[in-house]
């Protein structure tokens, strides 16, 4: 089996709530995301998906991932994607670093696995665990009121999970988190993710103002110095994302004790392949994970639930459903949310279908 073309096809895809904010003033109301599309000599065809969350919350941009998978994607073409050790030494041969634009490469060679064995992806992962998956809810940067209510609501979702987007002016932020914290109750869990939106003066102010609550502190600063000193600082359970960009820096991490928890993002990472590196890692460190992306759509949510599906019960301590933050959707077979849960699907890879009407023309085609 081998590669026989790589289709980019860029959508735009808009939100149900009209605008996401977080940290930094970022804002955005539709995501830029890059589907790719693996056909294979025998006709198996392989999806993945990448979107960055703009062009400012991490050193990735939507306009980079295509320019990327043109820059190494030549170099693809006759190789055999079930070897999926030796695509990722290809890409990381012809690309230094630029872990976001080998990720929907990575993915979709994963799912053409998936599809020759015959075996869904979460069972090349590792197999099952659990009935469903848990998922938070991640709450739009806002007023303390407008947050507290758009919890309630979710609430009644079916969410017990929730990630306040903080990181803001720190005064509003301590506000923001005791407003949400008196809707909650002990069966419910409450994330401050910072974003590494507060100066480290900031961010002790608020760990201080909140050590009596029930919250998780996730990233409040943006460097990892300055995350440990504020670690050192409180009591509150922590957790490192935008820090954890490689397998290096999570062992330094977890040597430092910087973190109780880690967000696990696919694409931050490169891809199926080398997050999975990290997640078995964890497992044998005992270090929980929320297992996500850093944003997407029907693929990208697909991905997520093989990955975290296959993780130990124990150790997966949320994920998240794009695609219903999104109000296009453009697969069959995708993920559904029902009551703050999913699972991932039992067809073959990653169990999605592409419906090619919704995408239009490809921005390229690479053979």
């Amino acid at each position: 089996m081998k590669i026989k073309n790589i289709k980019v096809f860029k959508i735009d895809i808009p939100l149900i709530e009209g605008s996401y904010k977080w940290a930094h003033d970022n804002e955005v109301e539709k995501f830029d995301t890059s589907i790719v599309v693996i056909e294979t000599d025998n006709n198996i065809v392989g999806l993945g998906e990448v979107c960055t969350l703009g062009s400012s919350y991490l050193p990735a941009y939507s306009k980079g991932v295509r320019s990327g998978i043109l820059e190494i994607g030549k170099a693809l073409i006759g190789k055999d994607p079930s070897n999926i050790s030796n695509i990722n030494l290809e890409m990381e041969k012809k690309l230094k670093g630029h872990p976001y634009i080998k990720s929907p490469i990575d993915m979709a060679c994963w799912d053409i696995i998936g599809k020759k064995y015959q075996l869904p992806l979460w069972k090349l992962l590792g197999g099952k665990f659990g009935e469903d998956i848990h998922l938070y809810r991640a709450i739009s940067q806002e007023s303390p009121e407008i947050m507290k209510q758009k919890v309630i609501e979710y609430k009644k979702e079916g969410y017990s999970k929730f990630q306040l987007k903080v990181g803001g002016e720190y005064q509003e932020d301590i506000e923001r988190i005791k407003s949400v914290s008196s809707e909650l109750d002990q069966t419910n869990i409450l994330v401050a993710d910072a974003n590494t939106g507060w100066k480290c003066h900031e961010a002790i102010k608020v760990v201080k103002q909140i050590e009596n609550i029930d919250v998780y502190i996730e990233q409040p600063c943006e460097t990892y110095r300055d995350c440990v000193e504020i670690r050192k600082k409180t009591s509150n359970p922590f957790i490192l994302d935008e820090s954890i960009d490689s397998l290096n820096n999570f062992m330094q991490a977890y040597y430092d004790g910087a973190m109780d928890i880690i967000n696990l993002k696919i694409s931050k990472l490169g891809g199926i392949y080398k997050s999975k590196q990290i997640r078995d890692l964890c497992v044998e460190l005992k270090i929980p994970m929320t297992i996500e992306d850093s944003w997407g759509g029907d693929i990208a949510t697909a991905a997520i639930s093989h990955l975290a599906h296959s993780t130990p019960e124990k150790f997966r301590f949320s994920s998240t459903d794009f695609n219903s933050y999104n109000s296009l959707s453009y697969t069959e077979g995708s993920p559904k949310r029902t009551d703050g849960r999913m699972r991932a699907s039992d067809n073959y890879g990653l169990g999605v279908e592409l419906d090619f009407s919704k995408l239009g023309e490809p921005e390229f085609i690479i053979n």
